[in-house]
């Protein structure tokens, strides 16, 4: 029986939530021939090795901070992973060419819809990273419009400082796309006035280790709907799954 590796490439992973989710779906559907190993690796020149090291391997799941760093190592991006300008999808494709496909954005687009109301017209972005990208790219999907918030003022973006009452008053999705809060720094937190949530307020935190971070309790604390990264990953991680068996 020939084998199917599949894997994930990012830095410090050891927590991950793949390797877990897809390690039980391979016992559950009784499929024997796959594997799931996580690729930790300290810088993306690494990459190369990791292919060659393993010759089995015919779909990769890609994490922080190599979403963007991969693409100049891929043979082909597909249509929207090119549009976002990041990847969290390799496909091998039949003939050894590499294929980045990204289905964050599909993840965080059916997560976020159910939470959404008449009112929900804006949403600040914390971060500017490929996982920032891909909420922005469903954002637009969604015609919902969106400001991208970073730690320095840069064209068409608003630093952290300038996030007032009134911010809040405009802007009623506020997004975490920074791993700030992630284990093991679970008392972190991005800086933002929290006093001015409300129950019209969605806070979305792509994190999902810890299940509640402290940006989610302080935002649920004054009225919030709140939700973690969860279930996006498990959207994110079926789309994979499809696009590694076309």
């Amino acid at each position: 029986m020939s084998k199917r590796q599949f894997g994930l490439l990012g830095k410090n992973i050891s927590y991950s939530f793949s390797k877990d989710y897809f390690t039980d779906k391979f016992a559950l559907g009784n499929l024997v021939d796959c594997s799931y190993e996580n690729f930790d690796i300290q810088t993306i020149e690494e990459f190369p090795s990791v292919i060659s090291n393993n010759p089995d391997l015919i779909g990769l799941n890609v994490t922080i901070p190599y979403k963007e760093t991969i693409i100049p190592y891929l043979n082909k991006l597909s249509k929207t992973a090119a549009q976002i300008g990041a990847v969290n999808v390799i496909r091998f494709t039949k003939n050894g060419k590499l294929k980045g496909y990204n289905s964050d954005y599909y993840g965080f687009m059916k997560s976020l819809e159910p939470l959404l109301q008449s009112h929900h017209k804006k949403a600040l972005i914390l971060g500017t990273g490929g996982a920032a990208k891909a909420v922005s790219f469903a954002l637009d999907k969604l015609g919902i419009l969106y400001t991208f918030v970073t730690r320095e003022e840069k064209e068409g973006m608003i630093d952290y400082n300038r996030i007032n009452a009134t911010t809040f008053d405009n802007y009623h999705i506020i997004i975490n796309c920074t791993p700030v809060g992630t284990v093991p720094n679970t008392k972190e937190f991005p800086p933002i006035p929290y006093n001015f949530f409300t129950e019209k307020h969605i806070a979305f935190d792509l994190i999902y280790n810890p299940e509640e971070t402290q940006f989610l309790k302080k935002a649920k604390k004054n009225g919030a709907v709140t939700k973690n990264g969860y279930e996006m990953l498990v959207f994110q991680a079926e789309k994979a799954w499809k696009i590694w068996n076309k």
